[in-house]
This record gives C-alpha cells, structure tokens and sequence, in this order.
C-alpha cells in the first residue's frame, strides 16, 4: 500500500508539474501574438524619424558644401588670374557645336568663302567675306582668288568684330552678315586667335592685332571702297582699340559702328547681372584686379578721345548682358571729345517693348536707314 501510494503521489505531481496542452497552446499564440502586434508600431516610428533626419543631414552637407564653394571661388580667382581671362573671352564656349566653320555655305552663306590668315608666326585665324547679294550669282564656284578681287567692286565693306564666347558662325551673326549683304555691303569677319579653328592664345593684345591684320588685308584689296569697323559686345572693345591704333597712323577707317558697347571691362564686369558676387566683400580685389593683371582694359571711354571718324552707337534698353547706361554713358564722352568736333557721333537707343536685348538688334526694319 505504501508504494502504491508513493506511485500514485509521484504521477500526481509530475500530472501537477506539466503544463495542460490546452495552456500550452494558449500561452504560445499568446507569445506570438505580442511580438507581431507590436512590431509595427515601433518601426512605423523609427522609419520616418530615420529619414528626415537622413534628408537633413544630407541638405545641411549640400549648403556647406556650396557655401565653401561659393567662398573659395574668389580667393581661386585672386591666386589664378588666367581664370578671370578664361571669364572675360569665353572663347572655348563653342555655341552652335558640330558646324564645320570651312563650310558656311551649311549656315546658309552660299555666297561666302572660307579663308586662313597668318597675322603672326603659330597664329592662324579663320576668315568668311560675305559678298554683296547683287554679286551672289557670280559667287557660285568661284575660288579665294575671285572673292579677294571682288572686294575692288563698288561696294563698301564692314569688317565685323564679334564678341566673346561661339564664332563667326554663330546664329545671331550669320543673321547679320545676311542683313547687311542684302544692303550691298561686303562682310568680313573672323575669329580671334584661340576661338573657333582659330590657333593661338588669346589676348586683349593679340584680338586687336588679328583685327588690324585683316584690316589691312581688307585695304590692301578693296582700293578707294569705303571700309567701316562694326563691334558687338566684348568687340567694341577690340573695334576702339583698332581704330585708335588706325587714327594715329593717320589711316583712320570711313566709320565705326558700335553695337551693344560698355564703357571699359571693369565697369561692364562690375555692371553685369549675372556677376553674383558684386556685393562680395572686396569684389575689386578679388575679381577686378585680376582682369587688369590679366592685361584686359577694353577700355573704350578712353580710346574714343582718340578716335577721328563718324560714330555710331547701337544699343537696346533691354540688353541683359551689357547694360544700356552703359552704352549711354560712353556715347556722352565721345559726343565731348574735341577728336569728334568734325566727326558725326550718333546714339540709337532701341525700345525695350521691341525685345532686342543683347543680340537681336539685326532684326530692326529700321536699320538700313540707320545705316544710310
């Protein structure tokens, strides 16, 4: 009795010991119901706090990464004056690309021939002439030869200096040559050592001795033929330089036709909008000093009281690049200069309402009476 009593009291407490299989089954969905209740919840609060604060970190990297940029571009341009000069020219902007400037007839200039000049040793310069329209019949065919002795015809011709950045055969300038060969005119325009199939460096210097090479080239073909100086933009500074360097030779051209002119570098540079660091501390220091470092002055204020012939000035009151006082203000030092008094010098302002900023002006109606 005793040991069956000692039997049935073991079983009873291991029975007492184990966990019911109803409990058990209980107790795990239980614990399986907890974890995946309150997973989510805590990841749903974990994900966006992690991502905004990712984004910002992010954002605040972005603004101090522009910010160093933004204040290291002054002290790089101080310490690399040629950086400023890349600036001024913007000659390795090529606009429009992937034209061959050997063929403007792809540019619709059927009447135009390509030609290469060497005003010094290792510099050549890619030349176009534009013949009159009355002439482009006959120009159909014809070789270098026929072009160059084309310019002894009763035709006057306008050498054309064009401004920084693209070539002679960008949009806007093609646009001109057609104009001004519909008026009868010869066109003969290249591009500055260093822009375009141009070779060479350039320089404020080597711009104006390439215009005053193809100058005389010019004069040296088209005999008694009036021969005027047309500038546009950075090429008003080249044009002034040119023909106060012609004027005292004594062999000043017929005119000079300023399109779109500032009065020198540094006021234009400081003057144009899109400078954004004008109100910099030391803006003169660090971005106008190196421009005059660099040898650039395009100082047109000051060669026009060196300049004898007839003036005129273009100028748009909306042009966005150069501003329209600008053009202004150098008309009034010219109008005051004793070199004009037997000289005609003459300001046309165009409306803002005509939308012909900085390089539309071709598309004036008026501009052959202008010319006249």
């Amino acid at each position: 009795m005793r040991r069956r009593n000692e039997s049935v009291t073991v079983e009873h407490e291991r029975a007492a010991a184990a966990p019911a299989p109803r409990d058990k089954g209980c107790s795990l969905r239980h614990s399986l119901r907890l974890p995946t209740a309150a997973a989510p919840a805590d990841t749903g609060m974990k994900r966006p706090l992690g991502r905004r604060h990712g984004l910002w970190f992010r954002l605040r990297k972005l603004i101090i990464w522009l910010l160093g940029v933004y204040i290291a571009i002054p002290f790089l341009v101080k310490l690399c004056p040629a950086i400023q000069a890349k600036l001024v020219f913007l000659n390795f902007v090529r606009v429009p690309y992937f034209i061959d400037l050997k063929r403007p007839q792809d540019q619709g200039l059927n009447h135009t021939c390509n030609y290469y000049l060497q005003p010094e040793e290792d510099v050549t310069i890619g030349v176009w002439h534009t013949v009159p329209a009355a002439l482009w019949k006959n120009a159909r065919g014809k070789d270098q030869l026929w072009f160059e002795d084309a310019l002894g015809s009763s035709h006057p011709v306008i050498l054309y200096l064009h401004g920084n950045a693209g070539t002679r055969g960008g949009d806007h300038r093609v646009e001109l040559y057609k104009v001004l060969s519909s008026l009868g005119y010869h066109v003969v325009t290249f591009d500055y050592r260093g822009w375009g199939d141009s070779v060479g460096s350039p320089s404020e210097r080597g711009m104006t001795y390439d215009a005053l090479h193809v100058f005389d080239w010019i004069k040296a073909r088209s005999g008694d033929n009036p021969v005027y100086i047309w500038g546009h933009s950075l090429g008003t500074g080249v044009a002034t330089n040119l023909v106060r360097r012609l004027c005292e030779r004594e062999t000043p051209p017929d005119a000079l036709i300023l399109e779109s002119p500032f009065t020198n570098i540094r006021e234009e540079a400081r003057s144009h909008p899109f400078s954004i660091y004008r109100y910099f501390p030391g803006f003169d220091w660090f971005f106008l000093d190196p421009i005059t470092t660099s040898g650039i002055k395009f100082a047109n204020d000051e060669n026009v009281k060196y300049i004898s012939c007839s003036l005129l000035i273009l100028h748009a009151e909306d042009d966005p690049v150069v501003p329209f006082h600008l053009g202004k203000k150098l008309y009034n030092i010219a109008a005051a200069s004793r070199s004009f008094r037997d000289y005609k010098v003459q300001f046309v302002p165009f409306h803002t309402d005509l939308g012909y900023r900085h390089k539309y002006i071709y598309r004036s109606p008026e501009l052959p009476r202008i010319l006249r």
